[in-house]
C-alpha cells in the first residue's frame, strides 16, 4: 500500500514532494478553457468600526476565539437569504 492510497491528513500535505504527484488524469488546459475563463476576485474582509450591542458581542465571544468570523458568517447567511428572497420576487 502506497502512502497515497488513502486521503492525506492536512499536516501530511507539506511533506509531499512535487515530483511524486501524478497529474496524468488531469487534462491540459487548452485555448477553449482560457477563452471562457473569467477572473474572480476573492471576497476579502474589510476592517470597519461597527456598533453592536454588548449582549450580542458577549454571546458571539462566549465560545472563544473566532467571534468575528462567527459574526461574519451570520451576516453572510442573512445576505444570502435576502438575495434568494429577492430572486424569488423577480421570478
Amino acid at each position: 500500500m502506497s502512502t497515497y492510497d488513502k486521503p492525506l491528513e492536512p499536516e501530511q500535505i507539506p511533506a509531499v514532494k512535487d515530483e511524486s504527484l501524478d497529474f496524468s488524469d488531469i487534462p491540459e488546459l487548452d485555448e477553449n478553457f482560457w477563452r471562457e475563463a473569467r477572473l474572480v476576485e476573492p471576497d476579502r474582509t474589510e476592517q470597519i468600526s461597527l456598533r453592536i450591542r454588548r449582549s450580542v458581542l458577549q454571546w458571539f465571544k462566549r465560545p472563544g476565539k473566532g467571534y468575528q468570523t462567527r459574526i461574519n458568517r451570520v451576516l453572510e447567511t442573512y445576505v444570502q437569504a435576502q438575495r434568494e428572497a429577492e430572486q424569488r420576487r423577480v421570478d
